[in-house]
């Protein structure tokens, strides 16, 4: 198994950052570690899942970057595995190898805690602040993740799904927090065994009984999981997972509306085309941001003017959604620097 390292902490409490790449998801996925390392805090450690082809282009992008931001990070860059079950089915399941994710308590064994995202996922404050929802866990909680949708009755899980699904909308598994620790020790119930399972024994099982019913992949099977276990999701607002959902119908987040979107989920590939123009914006201003350059100079007024051009969106209406929490986490960040040099 490959792995590549650049820094180690001896010590030091990281944060661990899992996510899984293939296909064309390069750009996508680096431009996520950038959001994450640009805004953090703390000291980070990436786990990236990637396809052969992909792992040494993950590494050359990495070392790329200035040293005043590399000294932050540890990376590790391992192989898609599958531990159990037939590998091409798991593969095959929803996006190219999306259902790694699934096996990440089994693959990373000496790891406690791991927030998991999406490619087209976008840190707009520190990853620091999303990883201390941890610390909201009660003794039950192992995961947490952010509902599907803010409104059941026009959600995709309570009207069209064919499997159980948690709470009333279902949760999304774009943005997952995940204690590993507490998941490899837990047993947990299910319609198949009344004794219960362990992860490692329920994920094969439970894909075939519902893989003629499920839609949505591997997230499908979380919902499963966590409909049966309830006591064991935390379930964190909107902000932290924010989605073309949340505004494409009119604005149905008001967590972002009052403080702003924390984690953007471009999911339904709103980077790449121009249905979503206030989502492009964002994802291209902080992939085109040149590392060293002033924050409020090359990315924050650029993002700001972009979005001028927005405004007759439904998504882009409301600027301030989008840009108030990196603006307060681009002054804060600038505050750090300025009494460090001054």
């Amino acid at each position: 198994m490959p792995v590549f390292r650049l820094h180690t902490w001896q010590g030091e409490e990281r944060i661990h950052l899992a996510v899984v790449a293939c296909g064309d998801r390069l750009e996508e996925t680096m431009t996520m570690l950038k959001s994450a390392v640009l805004f953090s805090a703390g000291k980070l450690t990436f786990h990236i899942f990637a396809e052969d082809s992909l792992q040494p282009q993950f590494e050359h992008g990495i070392k790329a970057w200035p040293f005043s931001h590399r000294s932050k990070v540890e990376y590790r860059i391992y192989p898609i595995t599958f531990s159990v079950g037939n590998p091409q089915e798991w593969k095959k399941l929803f996006k190219p190898c999306a259902a790694q994710r699934l096996f990440l308590p089994m693959i990373l064994k000496d790891v406690d805690s791991l927030l998991y995202v999406d490619t087209d996922v976008l840190f707009l404050r520190p990853v620091d602040d999303v990883w201390n929802l941890l610390k909201l866990f009660n003794s039950t909680q192992l995961a947490a993740m952010a509902p599907e949708h803010e409104i059941p009755k026009i959600g995709w899980y309570s009207r069209f799904a064919r499997h159980p699904f948690y709470g009333a909308a279902g949760v999304n598994s774009g943005v997952m927090l995940m204690n590993l620790t507490r998941i490899r020790n837990k047993v947990f119930k299910n319609s198949m065994i009344p004794t219960g399972l362990k992860w490692d024994e329920l994920l094969y099982p439970l894909y075939h009984k519902y893989k003629n019913y499920i839609t949505w992949g591997d997230q499908d099977l979380l919902n499963i999981i966590f409909h049966y276990n309830p006591e064991c999701l935390y379930v964190f607002p909107c902000q932290w997972n924010y989605r073309p959902d949340h505004c494409m119908y009119g604005s149905n987040c008001r967590g972002a509306e009052d403080q702003g979107v924390s984690v953007l989920h471009g999911n339904r590939g709103v980077y790449h085309d121009n249905k979503q123009p206030a989502f492009k914006a964002v994802y291209e201003a902080l992939r085109d941001f040149p590392f060293e350059d002033n924050l409020f100079q090359s990315l924050y007024f650029p993002l700001q003017s972009s979005f001028m051009k927005t405004v007759h969106t439904l998504c882009g209406r409301l600027p301030q959604v989008f840009l108030k929490q990196i603006e307060q986490t681009m002054r804060k960040v600038y505050e750090k620097r300025v009494l460090r040099t001054g």
